[in-house]
């Protein structure tokens, strides 16, 4: 029987290998000798035969799968690198922006601070600067009371004369004109 002929025919090297141990355990010893007598050896020969030529081909594949894998792992290993790593630089990034939002939030603090300081001292300024111009105008107008209050006493104090007679106009004023004579003088003080 040959390996065209075996219907249960192994489809790689190693199946091939596998037939041909369980044939030579499955043989018989010699009686009274330690020797075993293969009564299938065409069929083993052609077994092994098989099995020659498959080998390089099957060789050939796992060499290729292991370069395959090998090359997939560091790929892998690649790809898992630069994760790591850009998982790296975006924990550096983002504390980076933390103590950037952390410095930027101390300098508005001072900035603000700075800046009431600043309006405190205006405001002061301020304030001061018309207090004086206050106290100043106080000044110019206490004057300017007590100077109408002098010319009031002036007025009030000496009354202006009273002329009678033909020439007692004063500036072409009539005293006696139709107003009433002495009665179109007005004196606040009297009324």
């Amino acid at each position: 029987m040959t390996i065209d002929e075996e219907p249960l025919l192994p489809a790689d090297t190693e199946g091939l290998l596998r037939r041909v141990i369980d044939i030579i355990e499955g043989t018989r010893a010699l009686p009274l000798s330690s020797s075993v007598k293969l009564d299938n050896k065409d069929e083993v020969l052609d077994l092994l035969e098989d099995a020659c030529r498959r080998l390089p081909e099957e060789t050939r594949q796992a060499r290729w799968l292991l370069r395959e894998r090998e090359e997939f792992l560091a790929k892998m290993q690649r790809e898992g690198d630069d994760i790591v790593q850009a998982a790296r630089l975006q924990a550096e990034r983002m504390v980076q922006r933390t103590e950037i939002v952390r410095e930027a939030h101390a300098t508005a603090r001072r900035l603000v601070e700075e800046a009431r300081d600043e309006a405190r001292r205006l405001r002061m300024e301020a304030e001061d600067y018309c207090d004086q111009k206050l106290a100043a105008f106080e000044v110019v107008l206490d004057r300017t009371i007590k100077t109408v209050a002098a010319g009031r006493e002036k007025l009030s104090v000496t009354p202006p004369p009273i002329v009678e007679g033909p020439d007692s106009r004063v500036a072409g004023v009539d005293p006696f004109d139709s107003m009433g004579g002495e009665e179109a003088f007005f004196d606040q003080d009297l009324a």
